[in-house]
């Protein structure tokens, strides 16, 4: 099957080189291109394809706000640039993702996920920009999380997630002493997480202070953290954060212990 494509990126090398990728594919009809959100809506309210590959964040219209008004159901790749835009959102159904810079190898896991969706029900479009849109709210708590590996995504319940930590230039959700990988960084959680539960209590790690079972000296002269999972994970804390996480602990107690 030969899929019917339109393209979407207000950066022209980015649309050019996507052109590219694809018709290397050999799988694909490209049925026309855009710099122009706008122009891009016009073309698409009178022009059928099978699979809209789109970019997020436009000026003047973002990709959302173009979904939102297109009056027809169409299959969704999202192109993007930012990581934290690499949500379990994108996995429902037939709508994907795809991280600039594209490699042809997760292109061509993107058409092969298009083609198993294909002449199944789609999601309302508008109702899933709706929907997208308040889930990257940077004012939205994060409530789940994905944790992609190869074309399998696994999505995690924040409120299990014991800690974030960050090595070798990775960042992991760790839920039960087991470690997913995850496309955020320390920052954007800190932002991005409720702040009466997970604190940073080192520049590597961020606990859920809920999962906090001990506090107690180190060799070094340092706190460590042992936490209420089924490891007894051990967490090193700071000396410039120990103040702030007996606090923050405090704070946690009491309130639940508020009739």
């Amino acid at each position: 099957m030969t899929l019917r494509v339109y393209l979407v990126d207000d950066e022209r090398l980015a649309v050019d080189r996507l052109k590219r990728l694809l018709e290397a594919t050999g799988r694909v009809t490209i049925a026309g291109t855009s710099t122009d959100p706008e122009a891009a809506l016009d073309f698409l309210s009178s022009h059928p394809v099978d699979v809209l590959f789109l970019d997020i964040q436009m000026p003047g219209l973002t990709g959302f706000e173009l979904l939102e008004r297109l009056d027809r159901d169409v299959a969704v790749v999202f192109t993007t640039a930012y990581d934290r835009y690499a949500i379990d959102a994108f996995s429902v159904n037939s709508i994907d993702y795809l991280l600039k810079p594209i490699e042809p190898d997760r292109l061509e896991r993107a058409l092969d996920k298009v083609e198993r969706f294909a002449g199944q029900p789609r999601p309302d479009v508008r109702a899933l920009a709706r929907e997208l849109a308040a889930e990257l709210s940077p004012s939205r708590k994060l409530e789940r999380i994905a944790s992609r590996v190869g074309e399998r995504t696994r999505v995690l319940d924040v409120a299990r997630i014991s800690h974030f930590s960050s090595k070798d230039k990775l960042t992991f959700a760790v839920v039960n002493g087991r470690e997913h990988v995850i496309d955020h960084t320390l920052s954007d959680l800190e932002a991005r997480l409720d702040a009466r539960r997970f604190t940073r209590i080192h520049r590597a790690t961020i606990v859920n202070i809920g999962f906090v079972g001990e506090l107690f000296p180190a060799l070094d002269g340092g706190v460590l953290v042992r936490l209420k999972d089924d490891r007894h994970t051990e967490l090193s804390v700071a000396r410039d954060r120990v103040r702030e996480l007996k606090e923050r602990i405090f704070r946690l107690d009491r309130r639940f212990d508020q009739p």
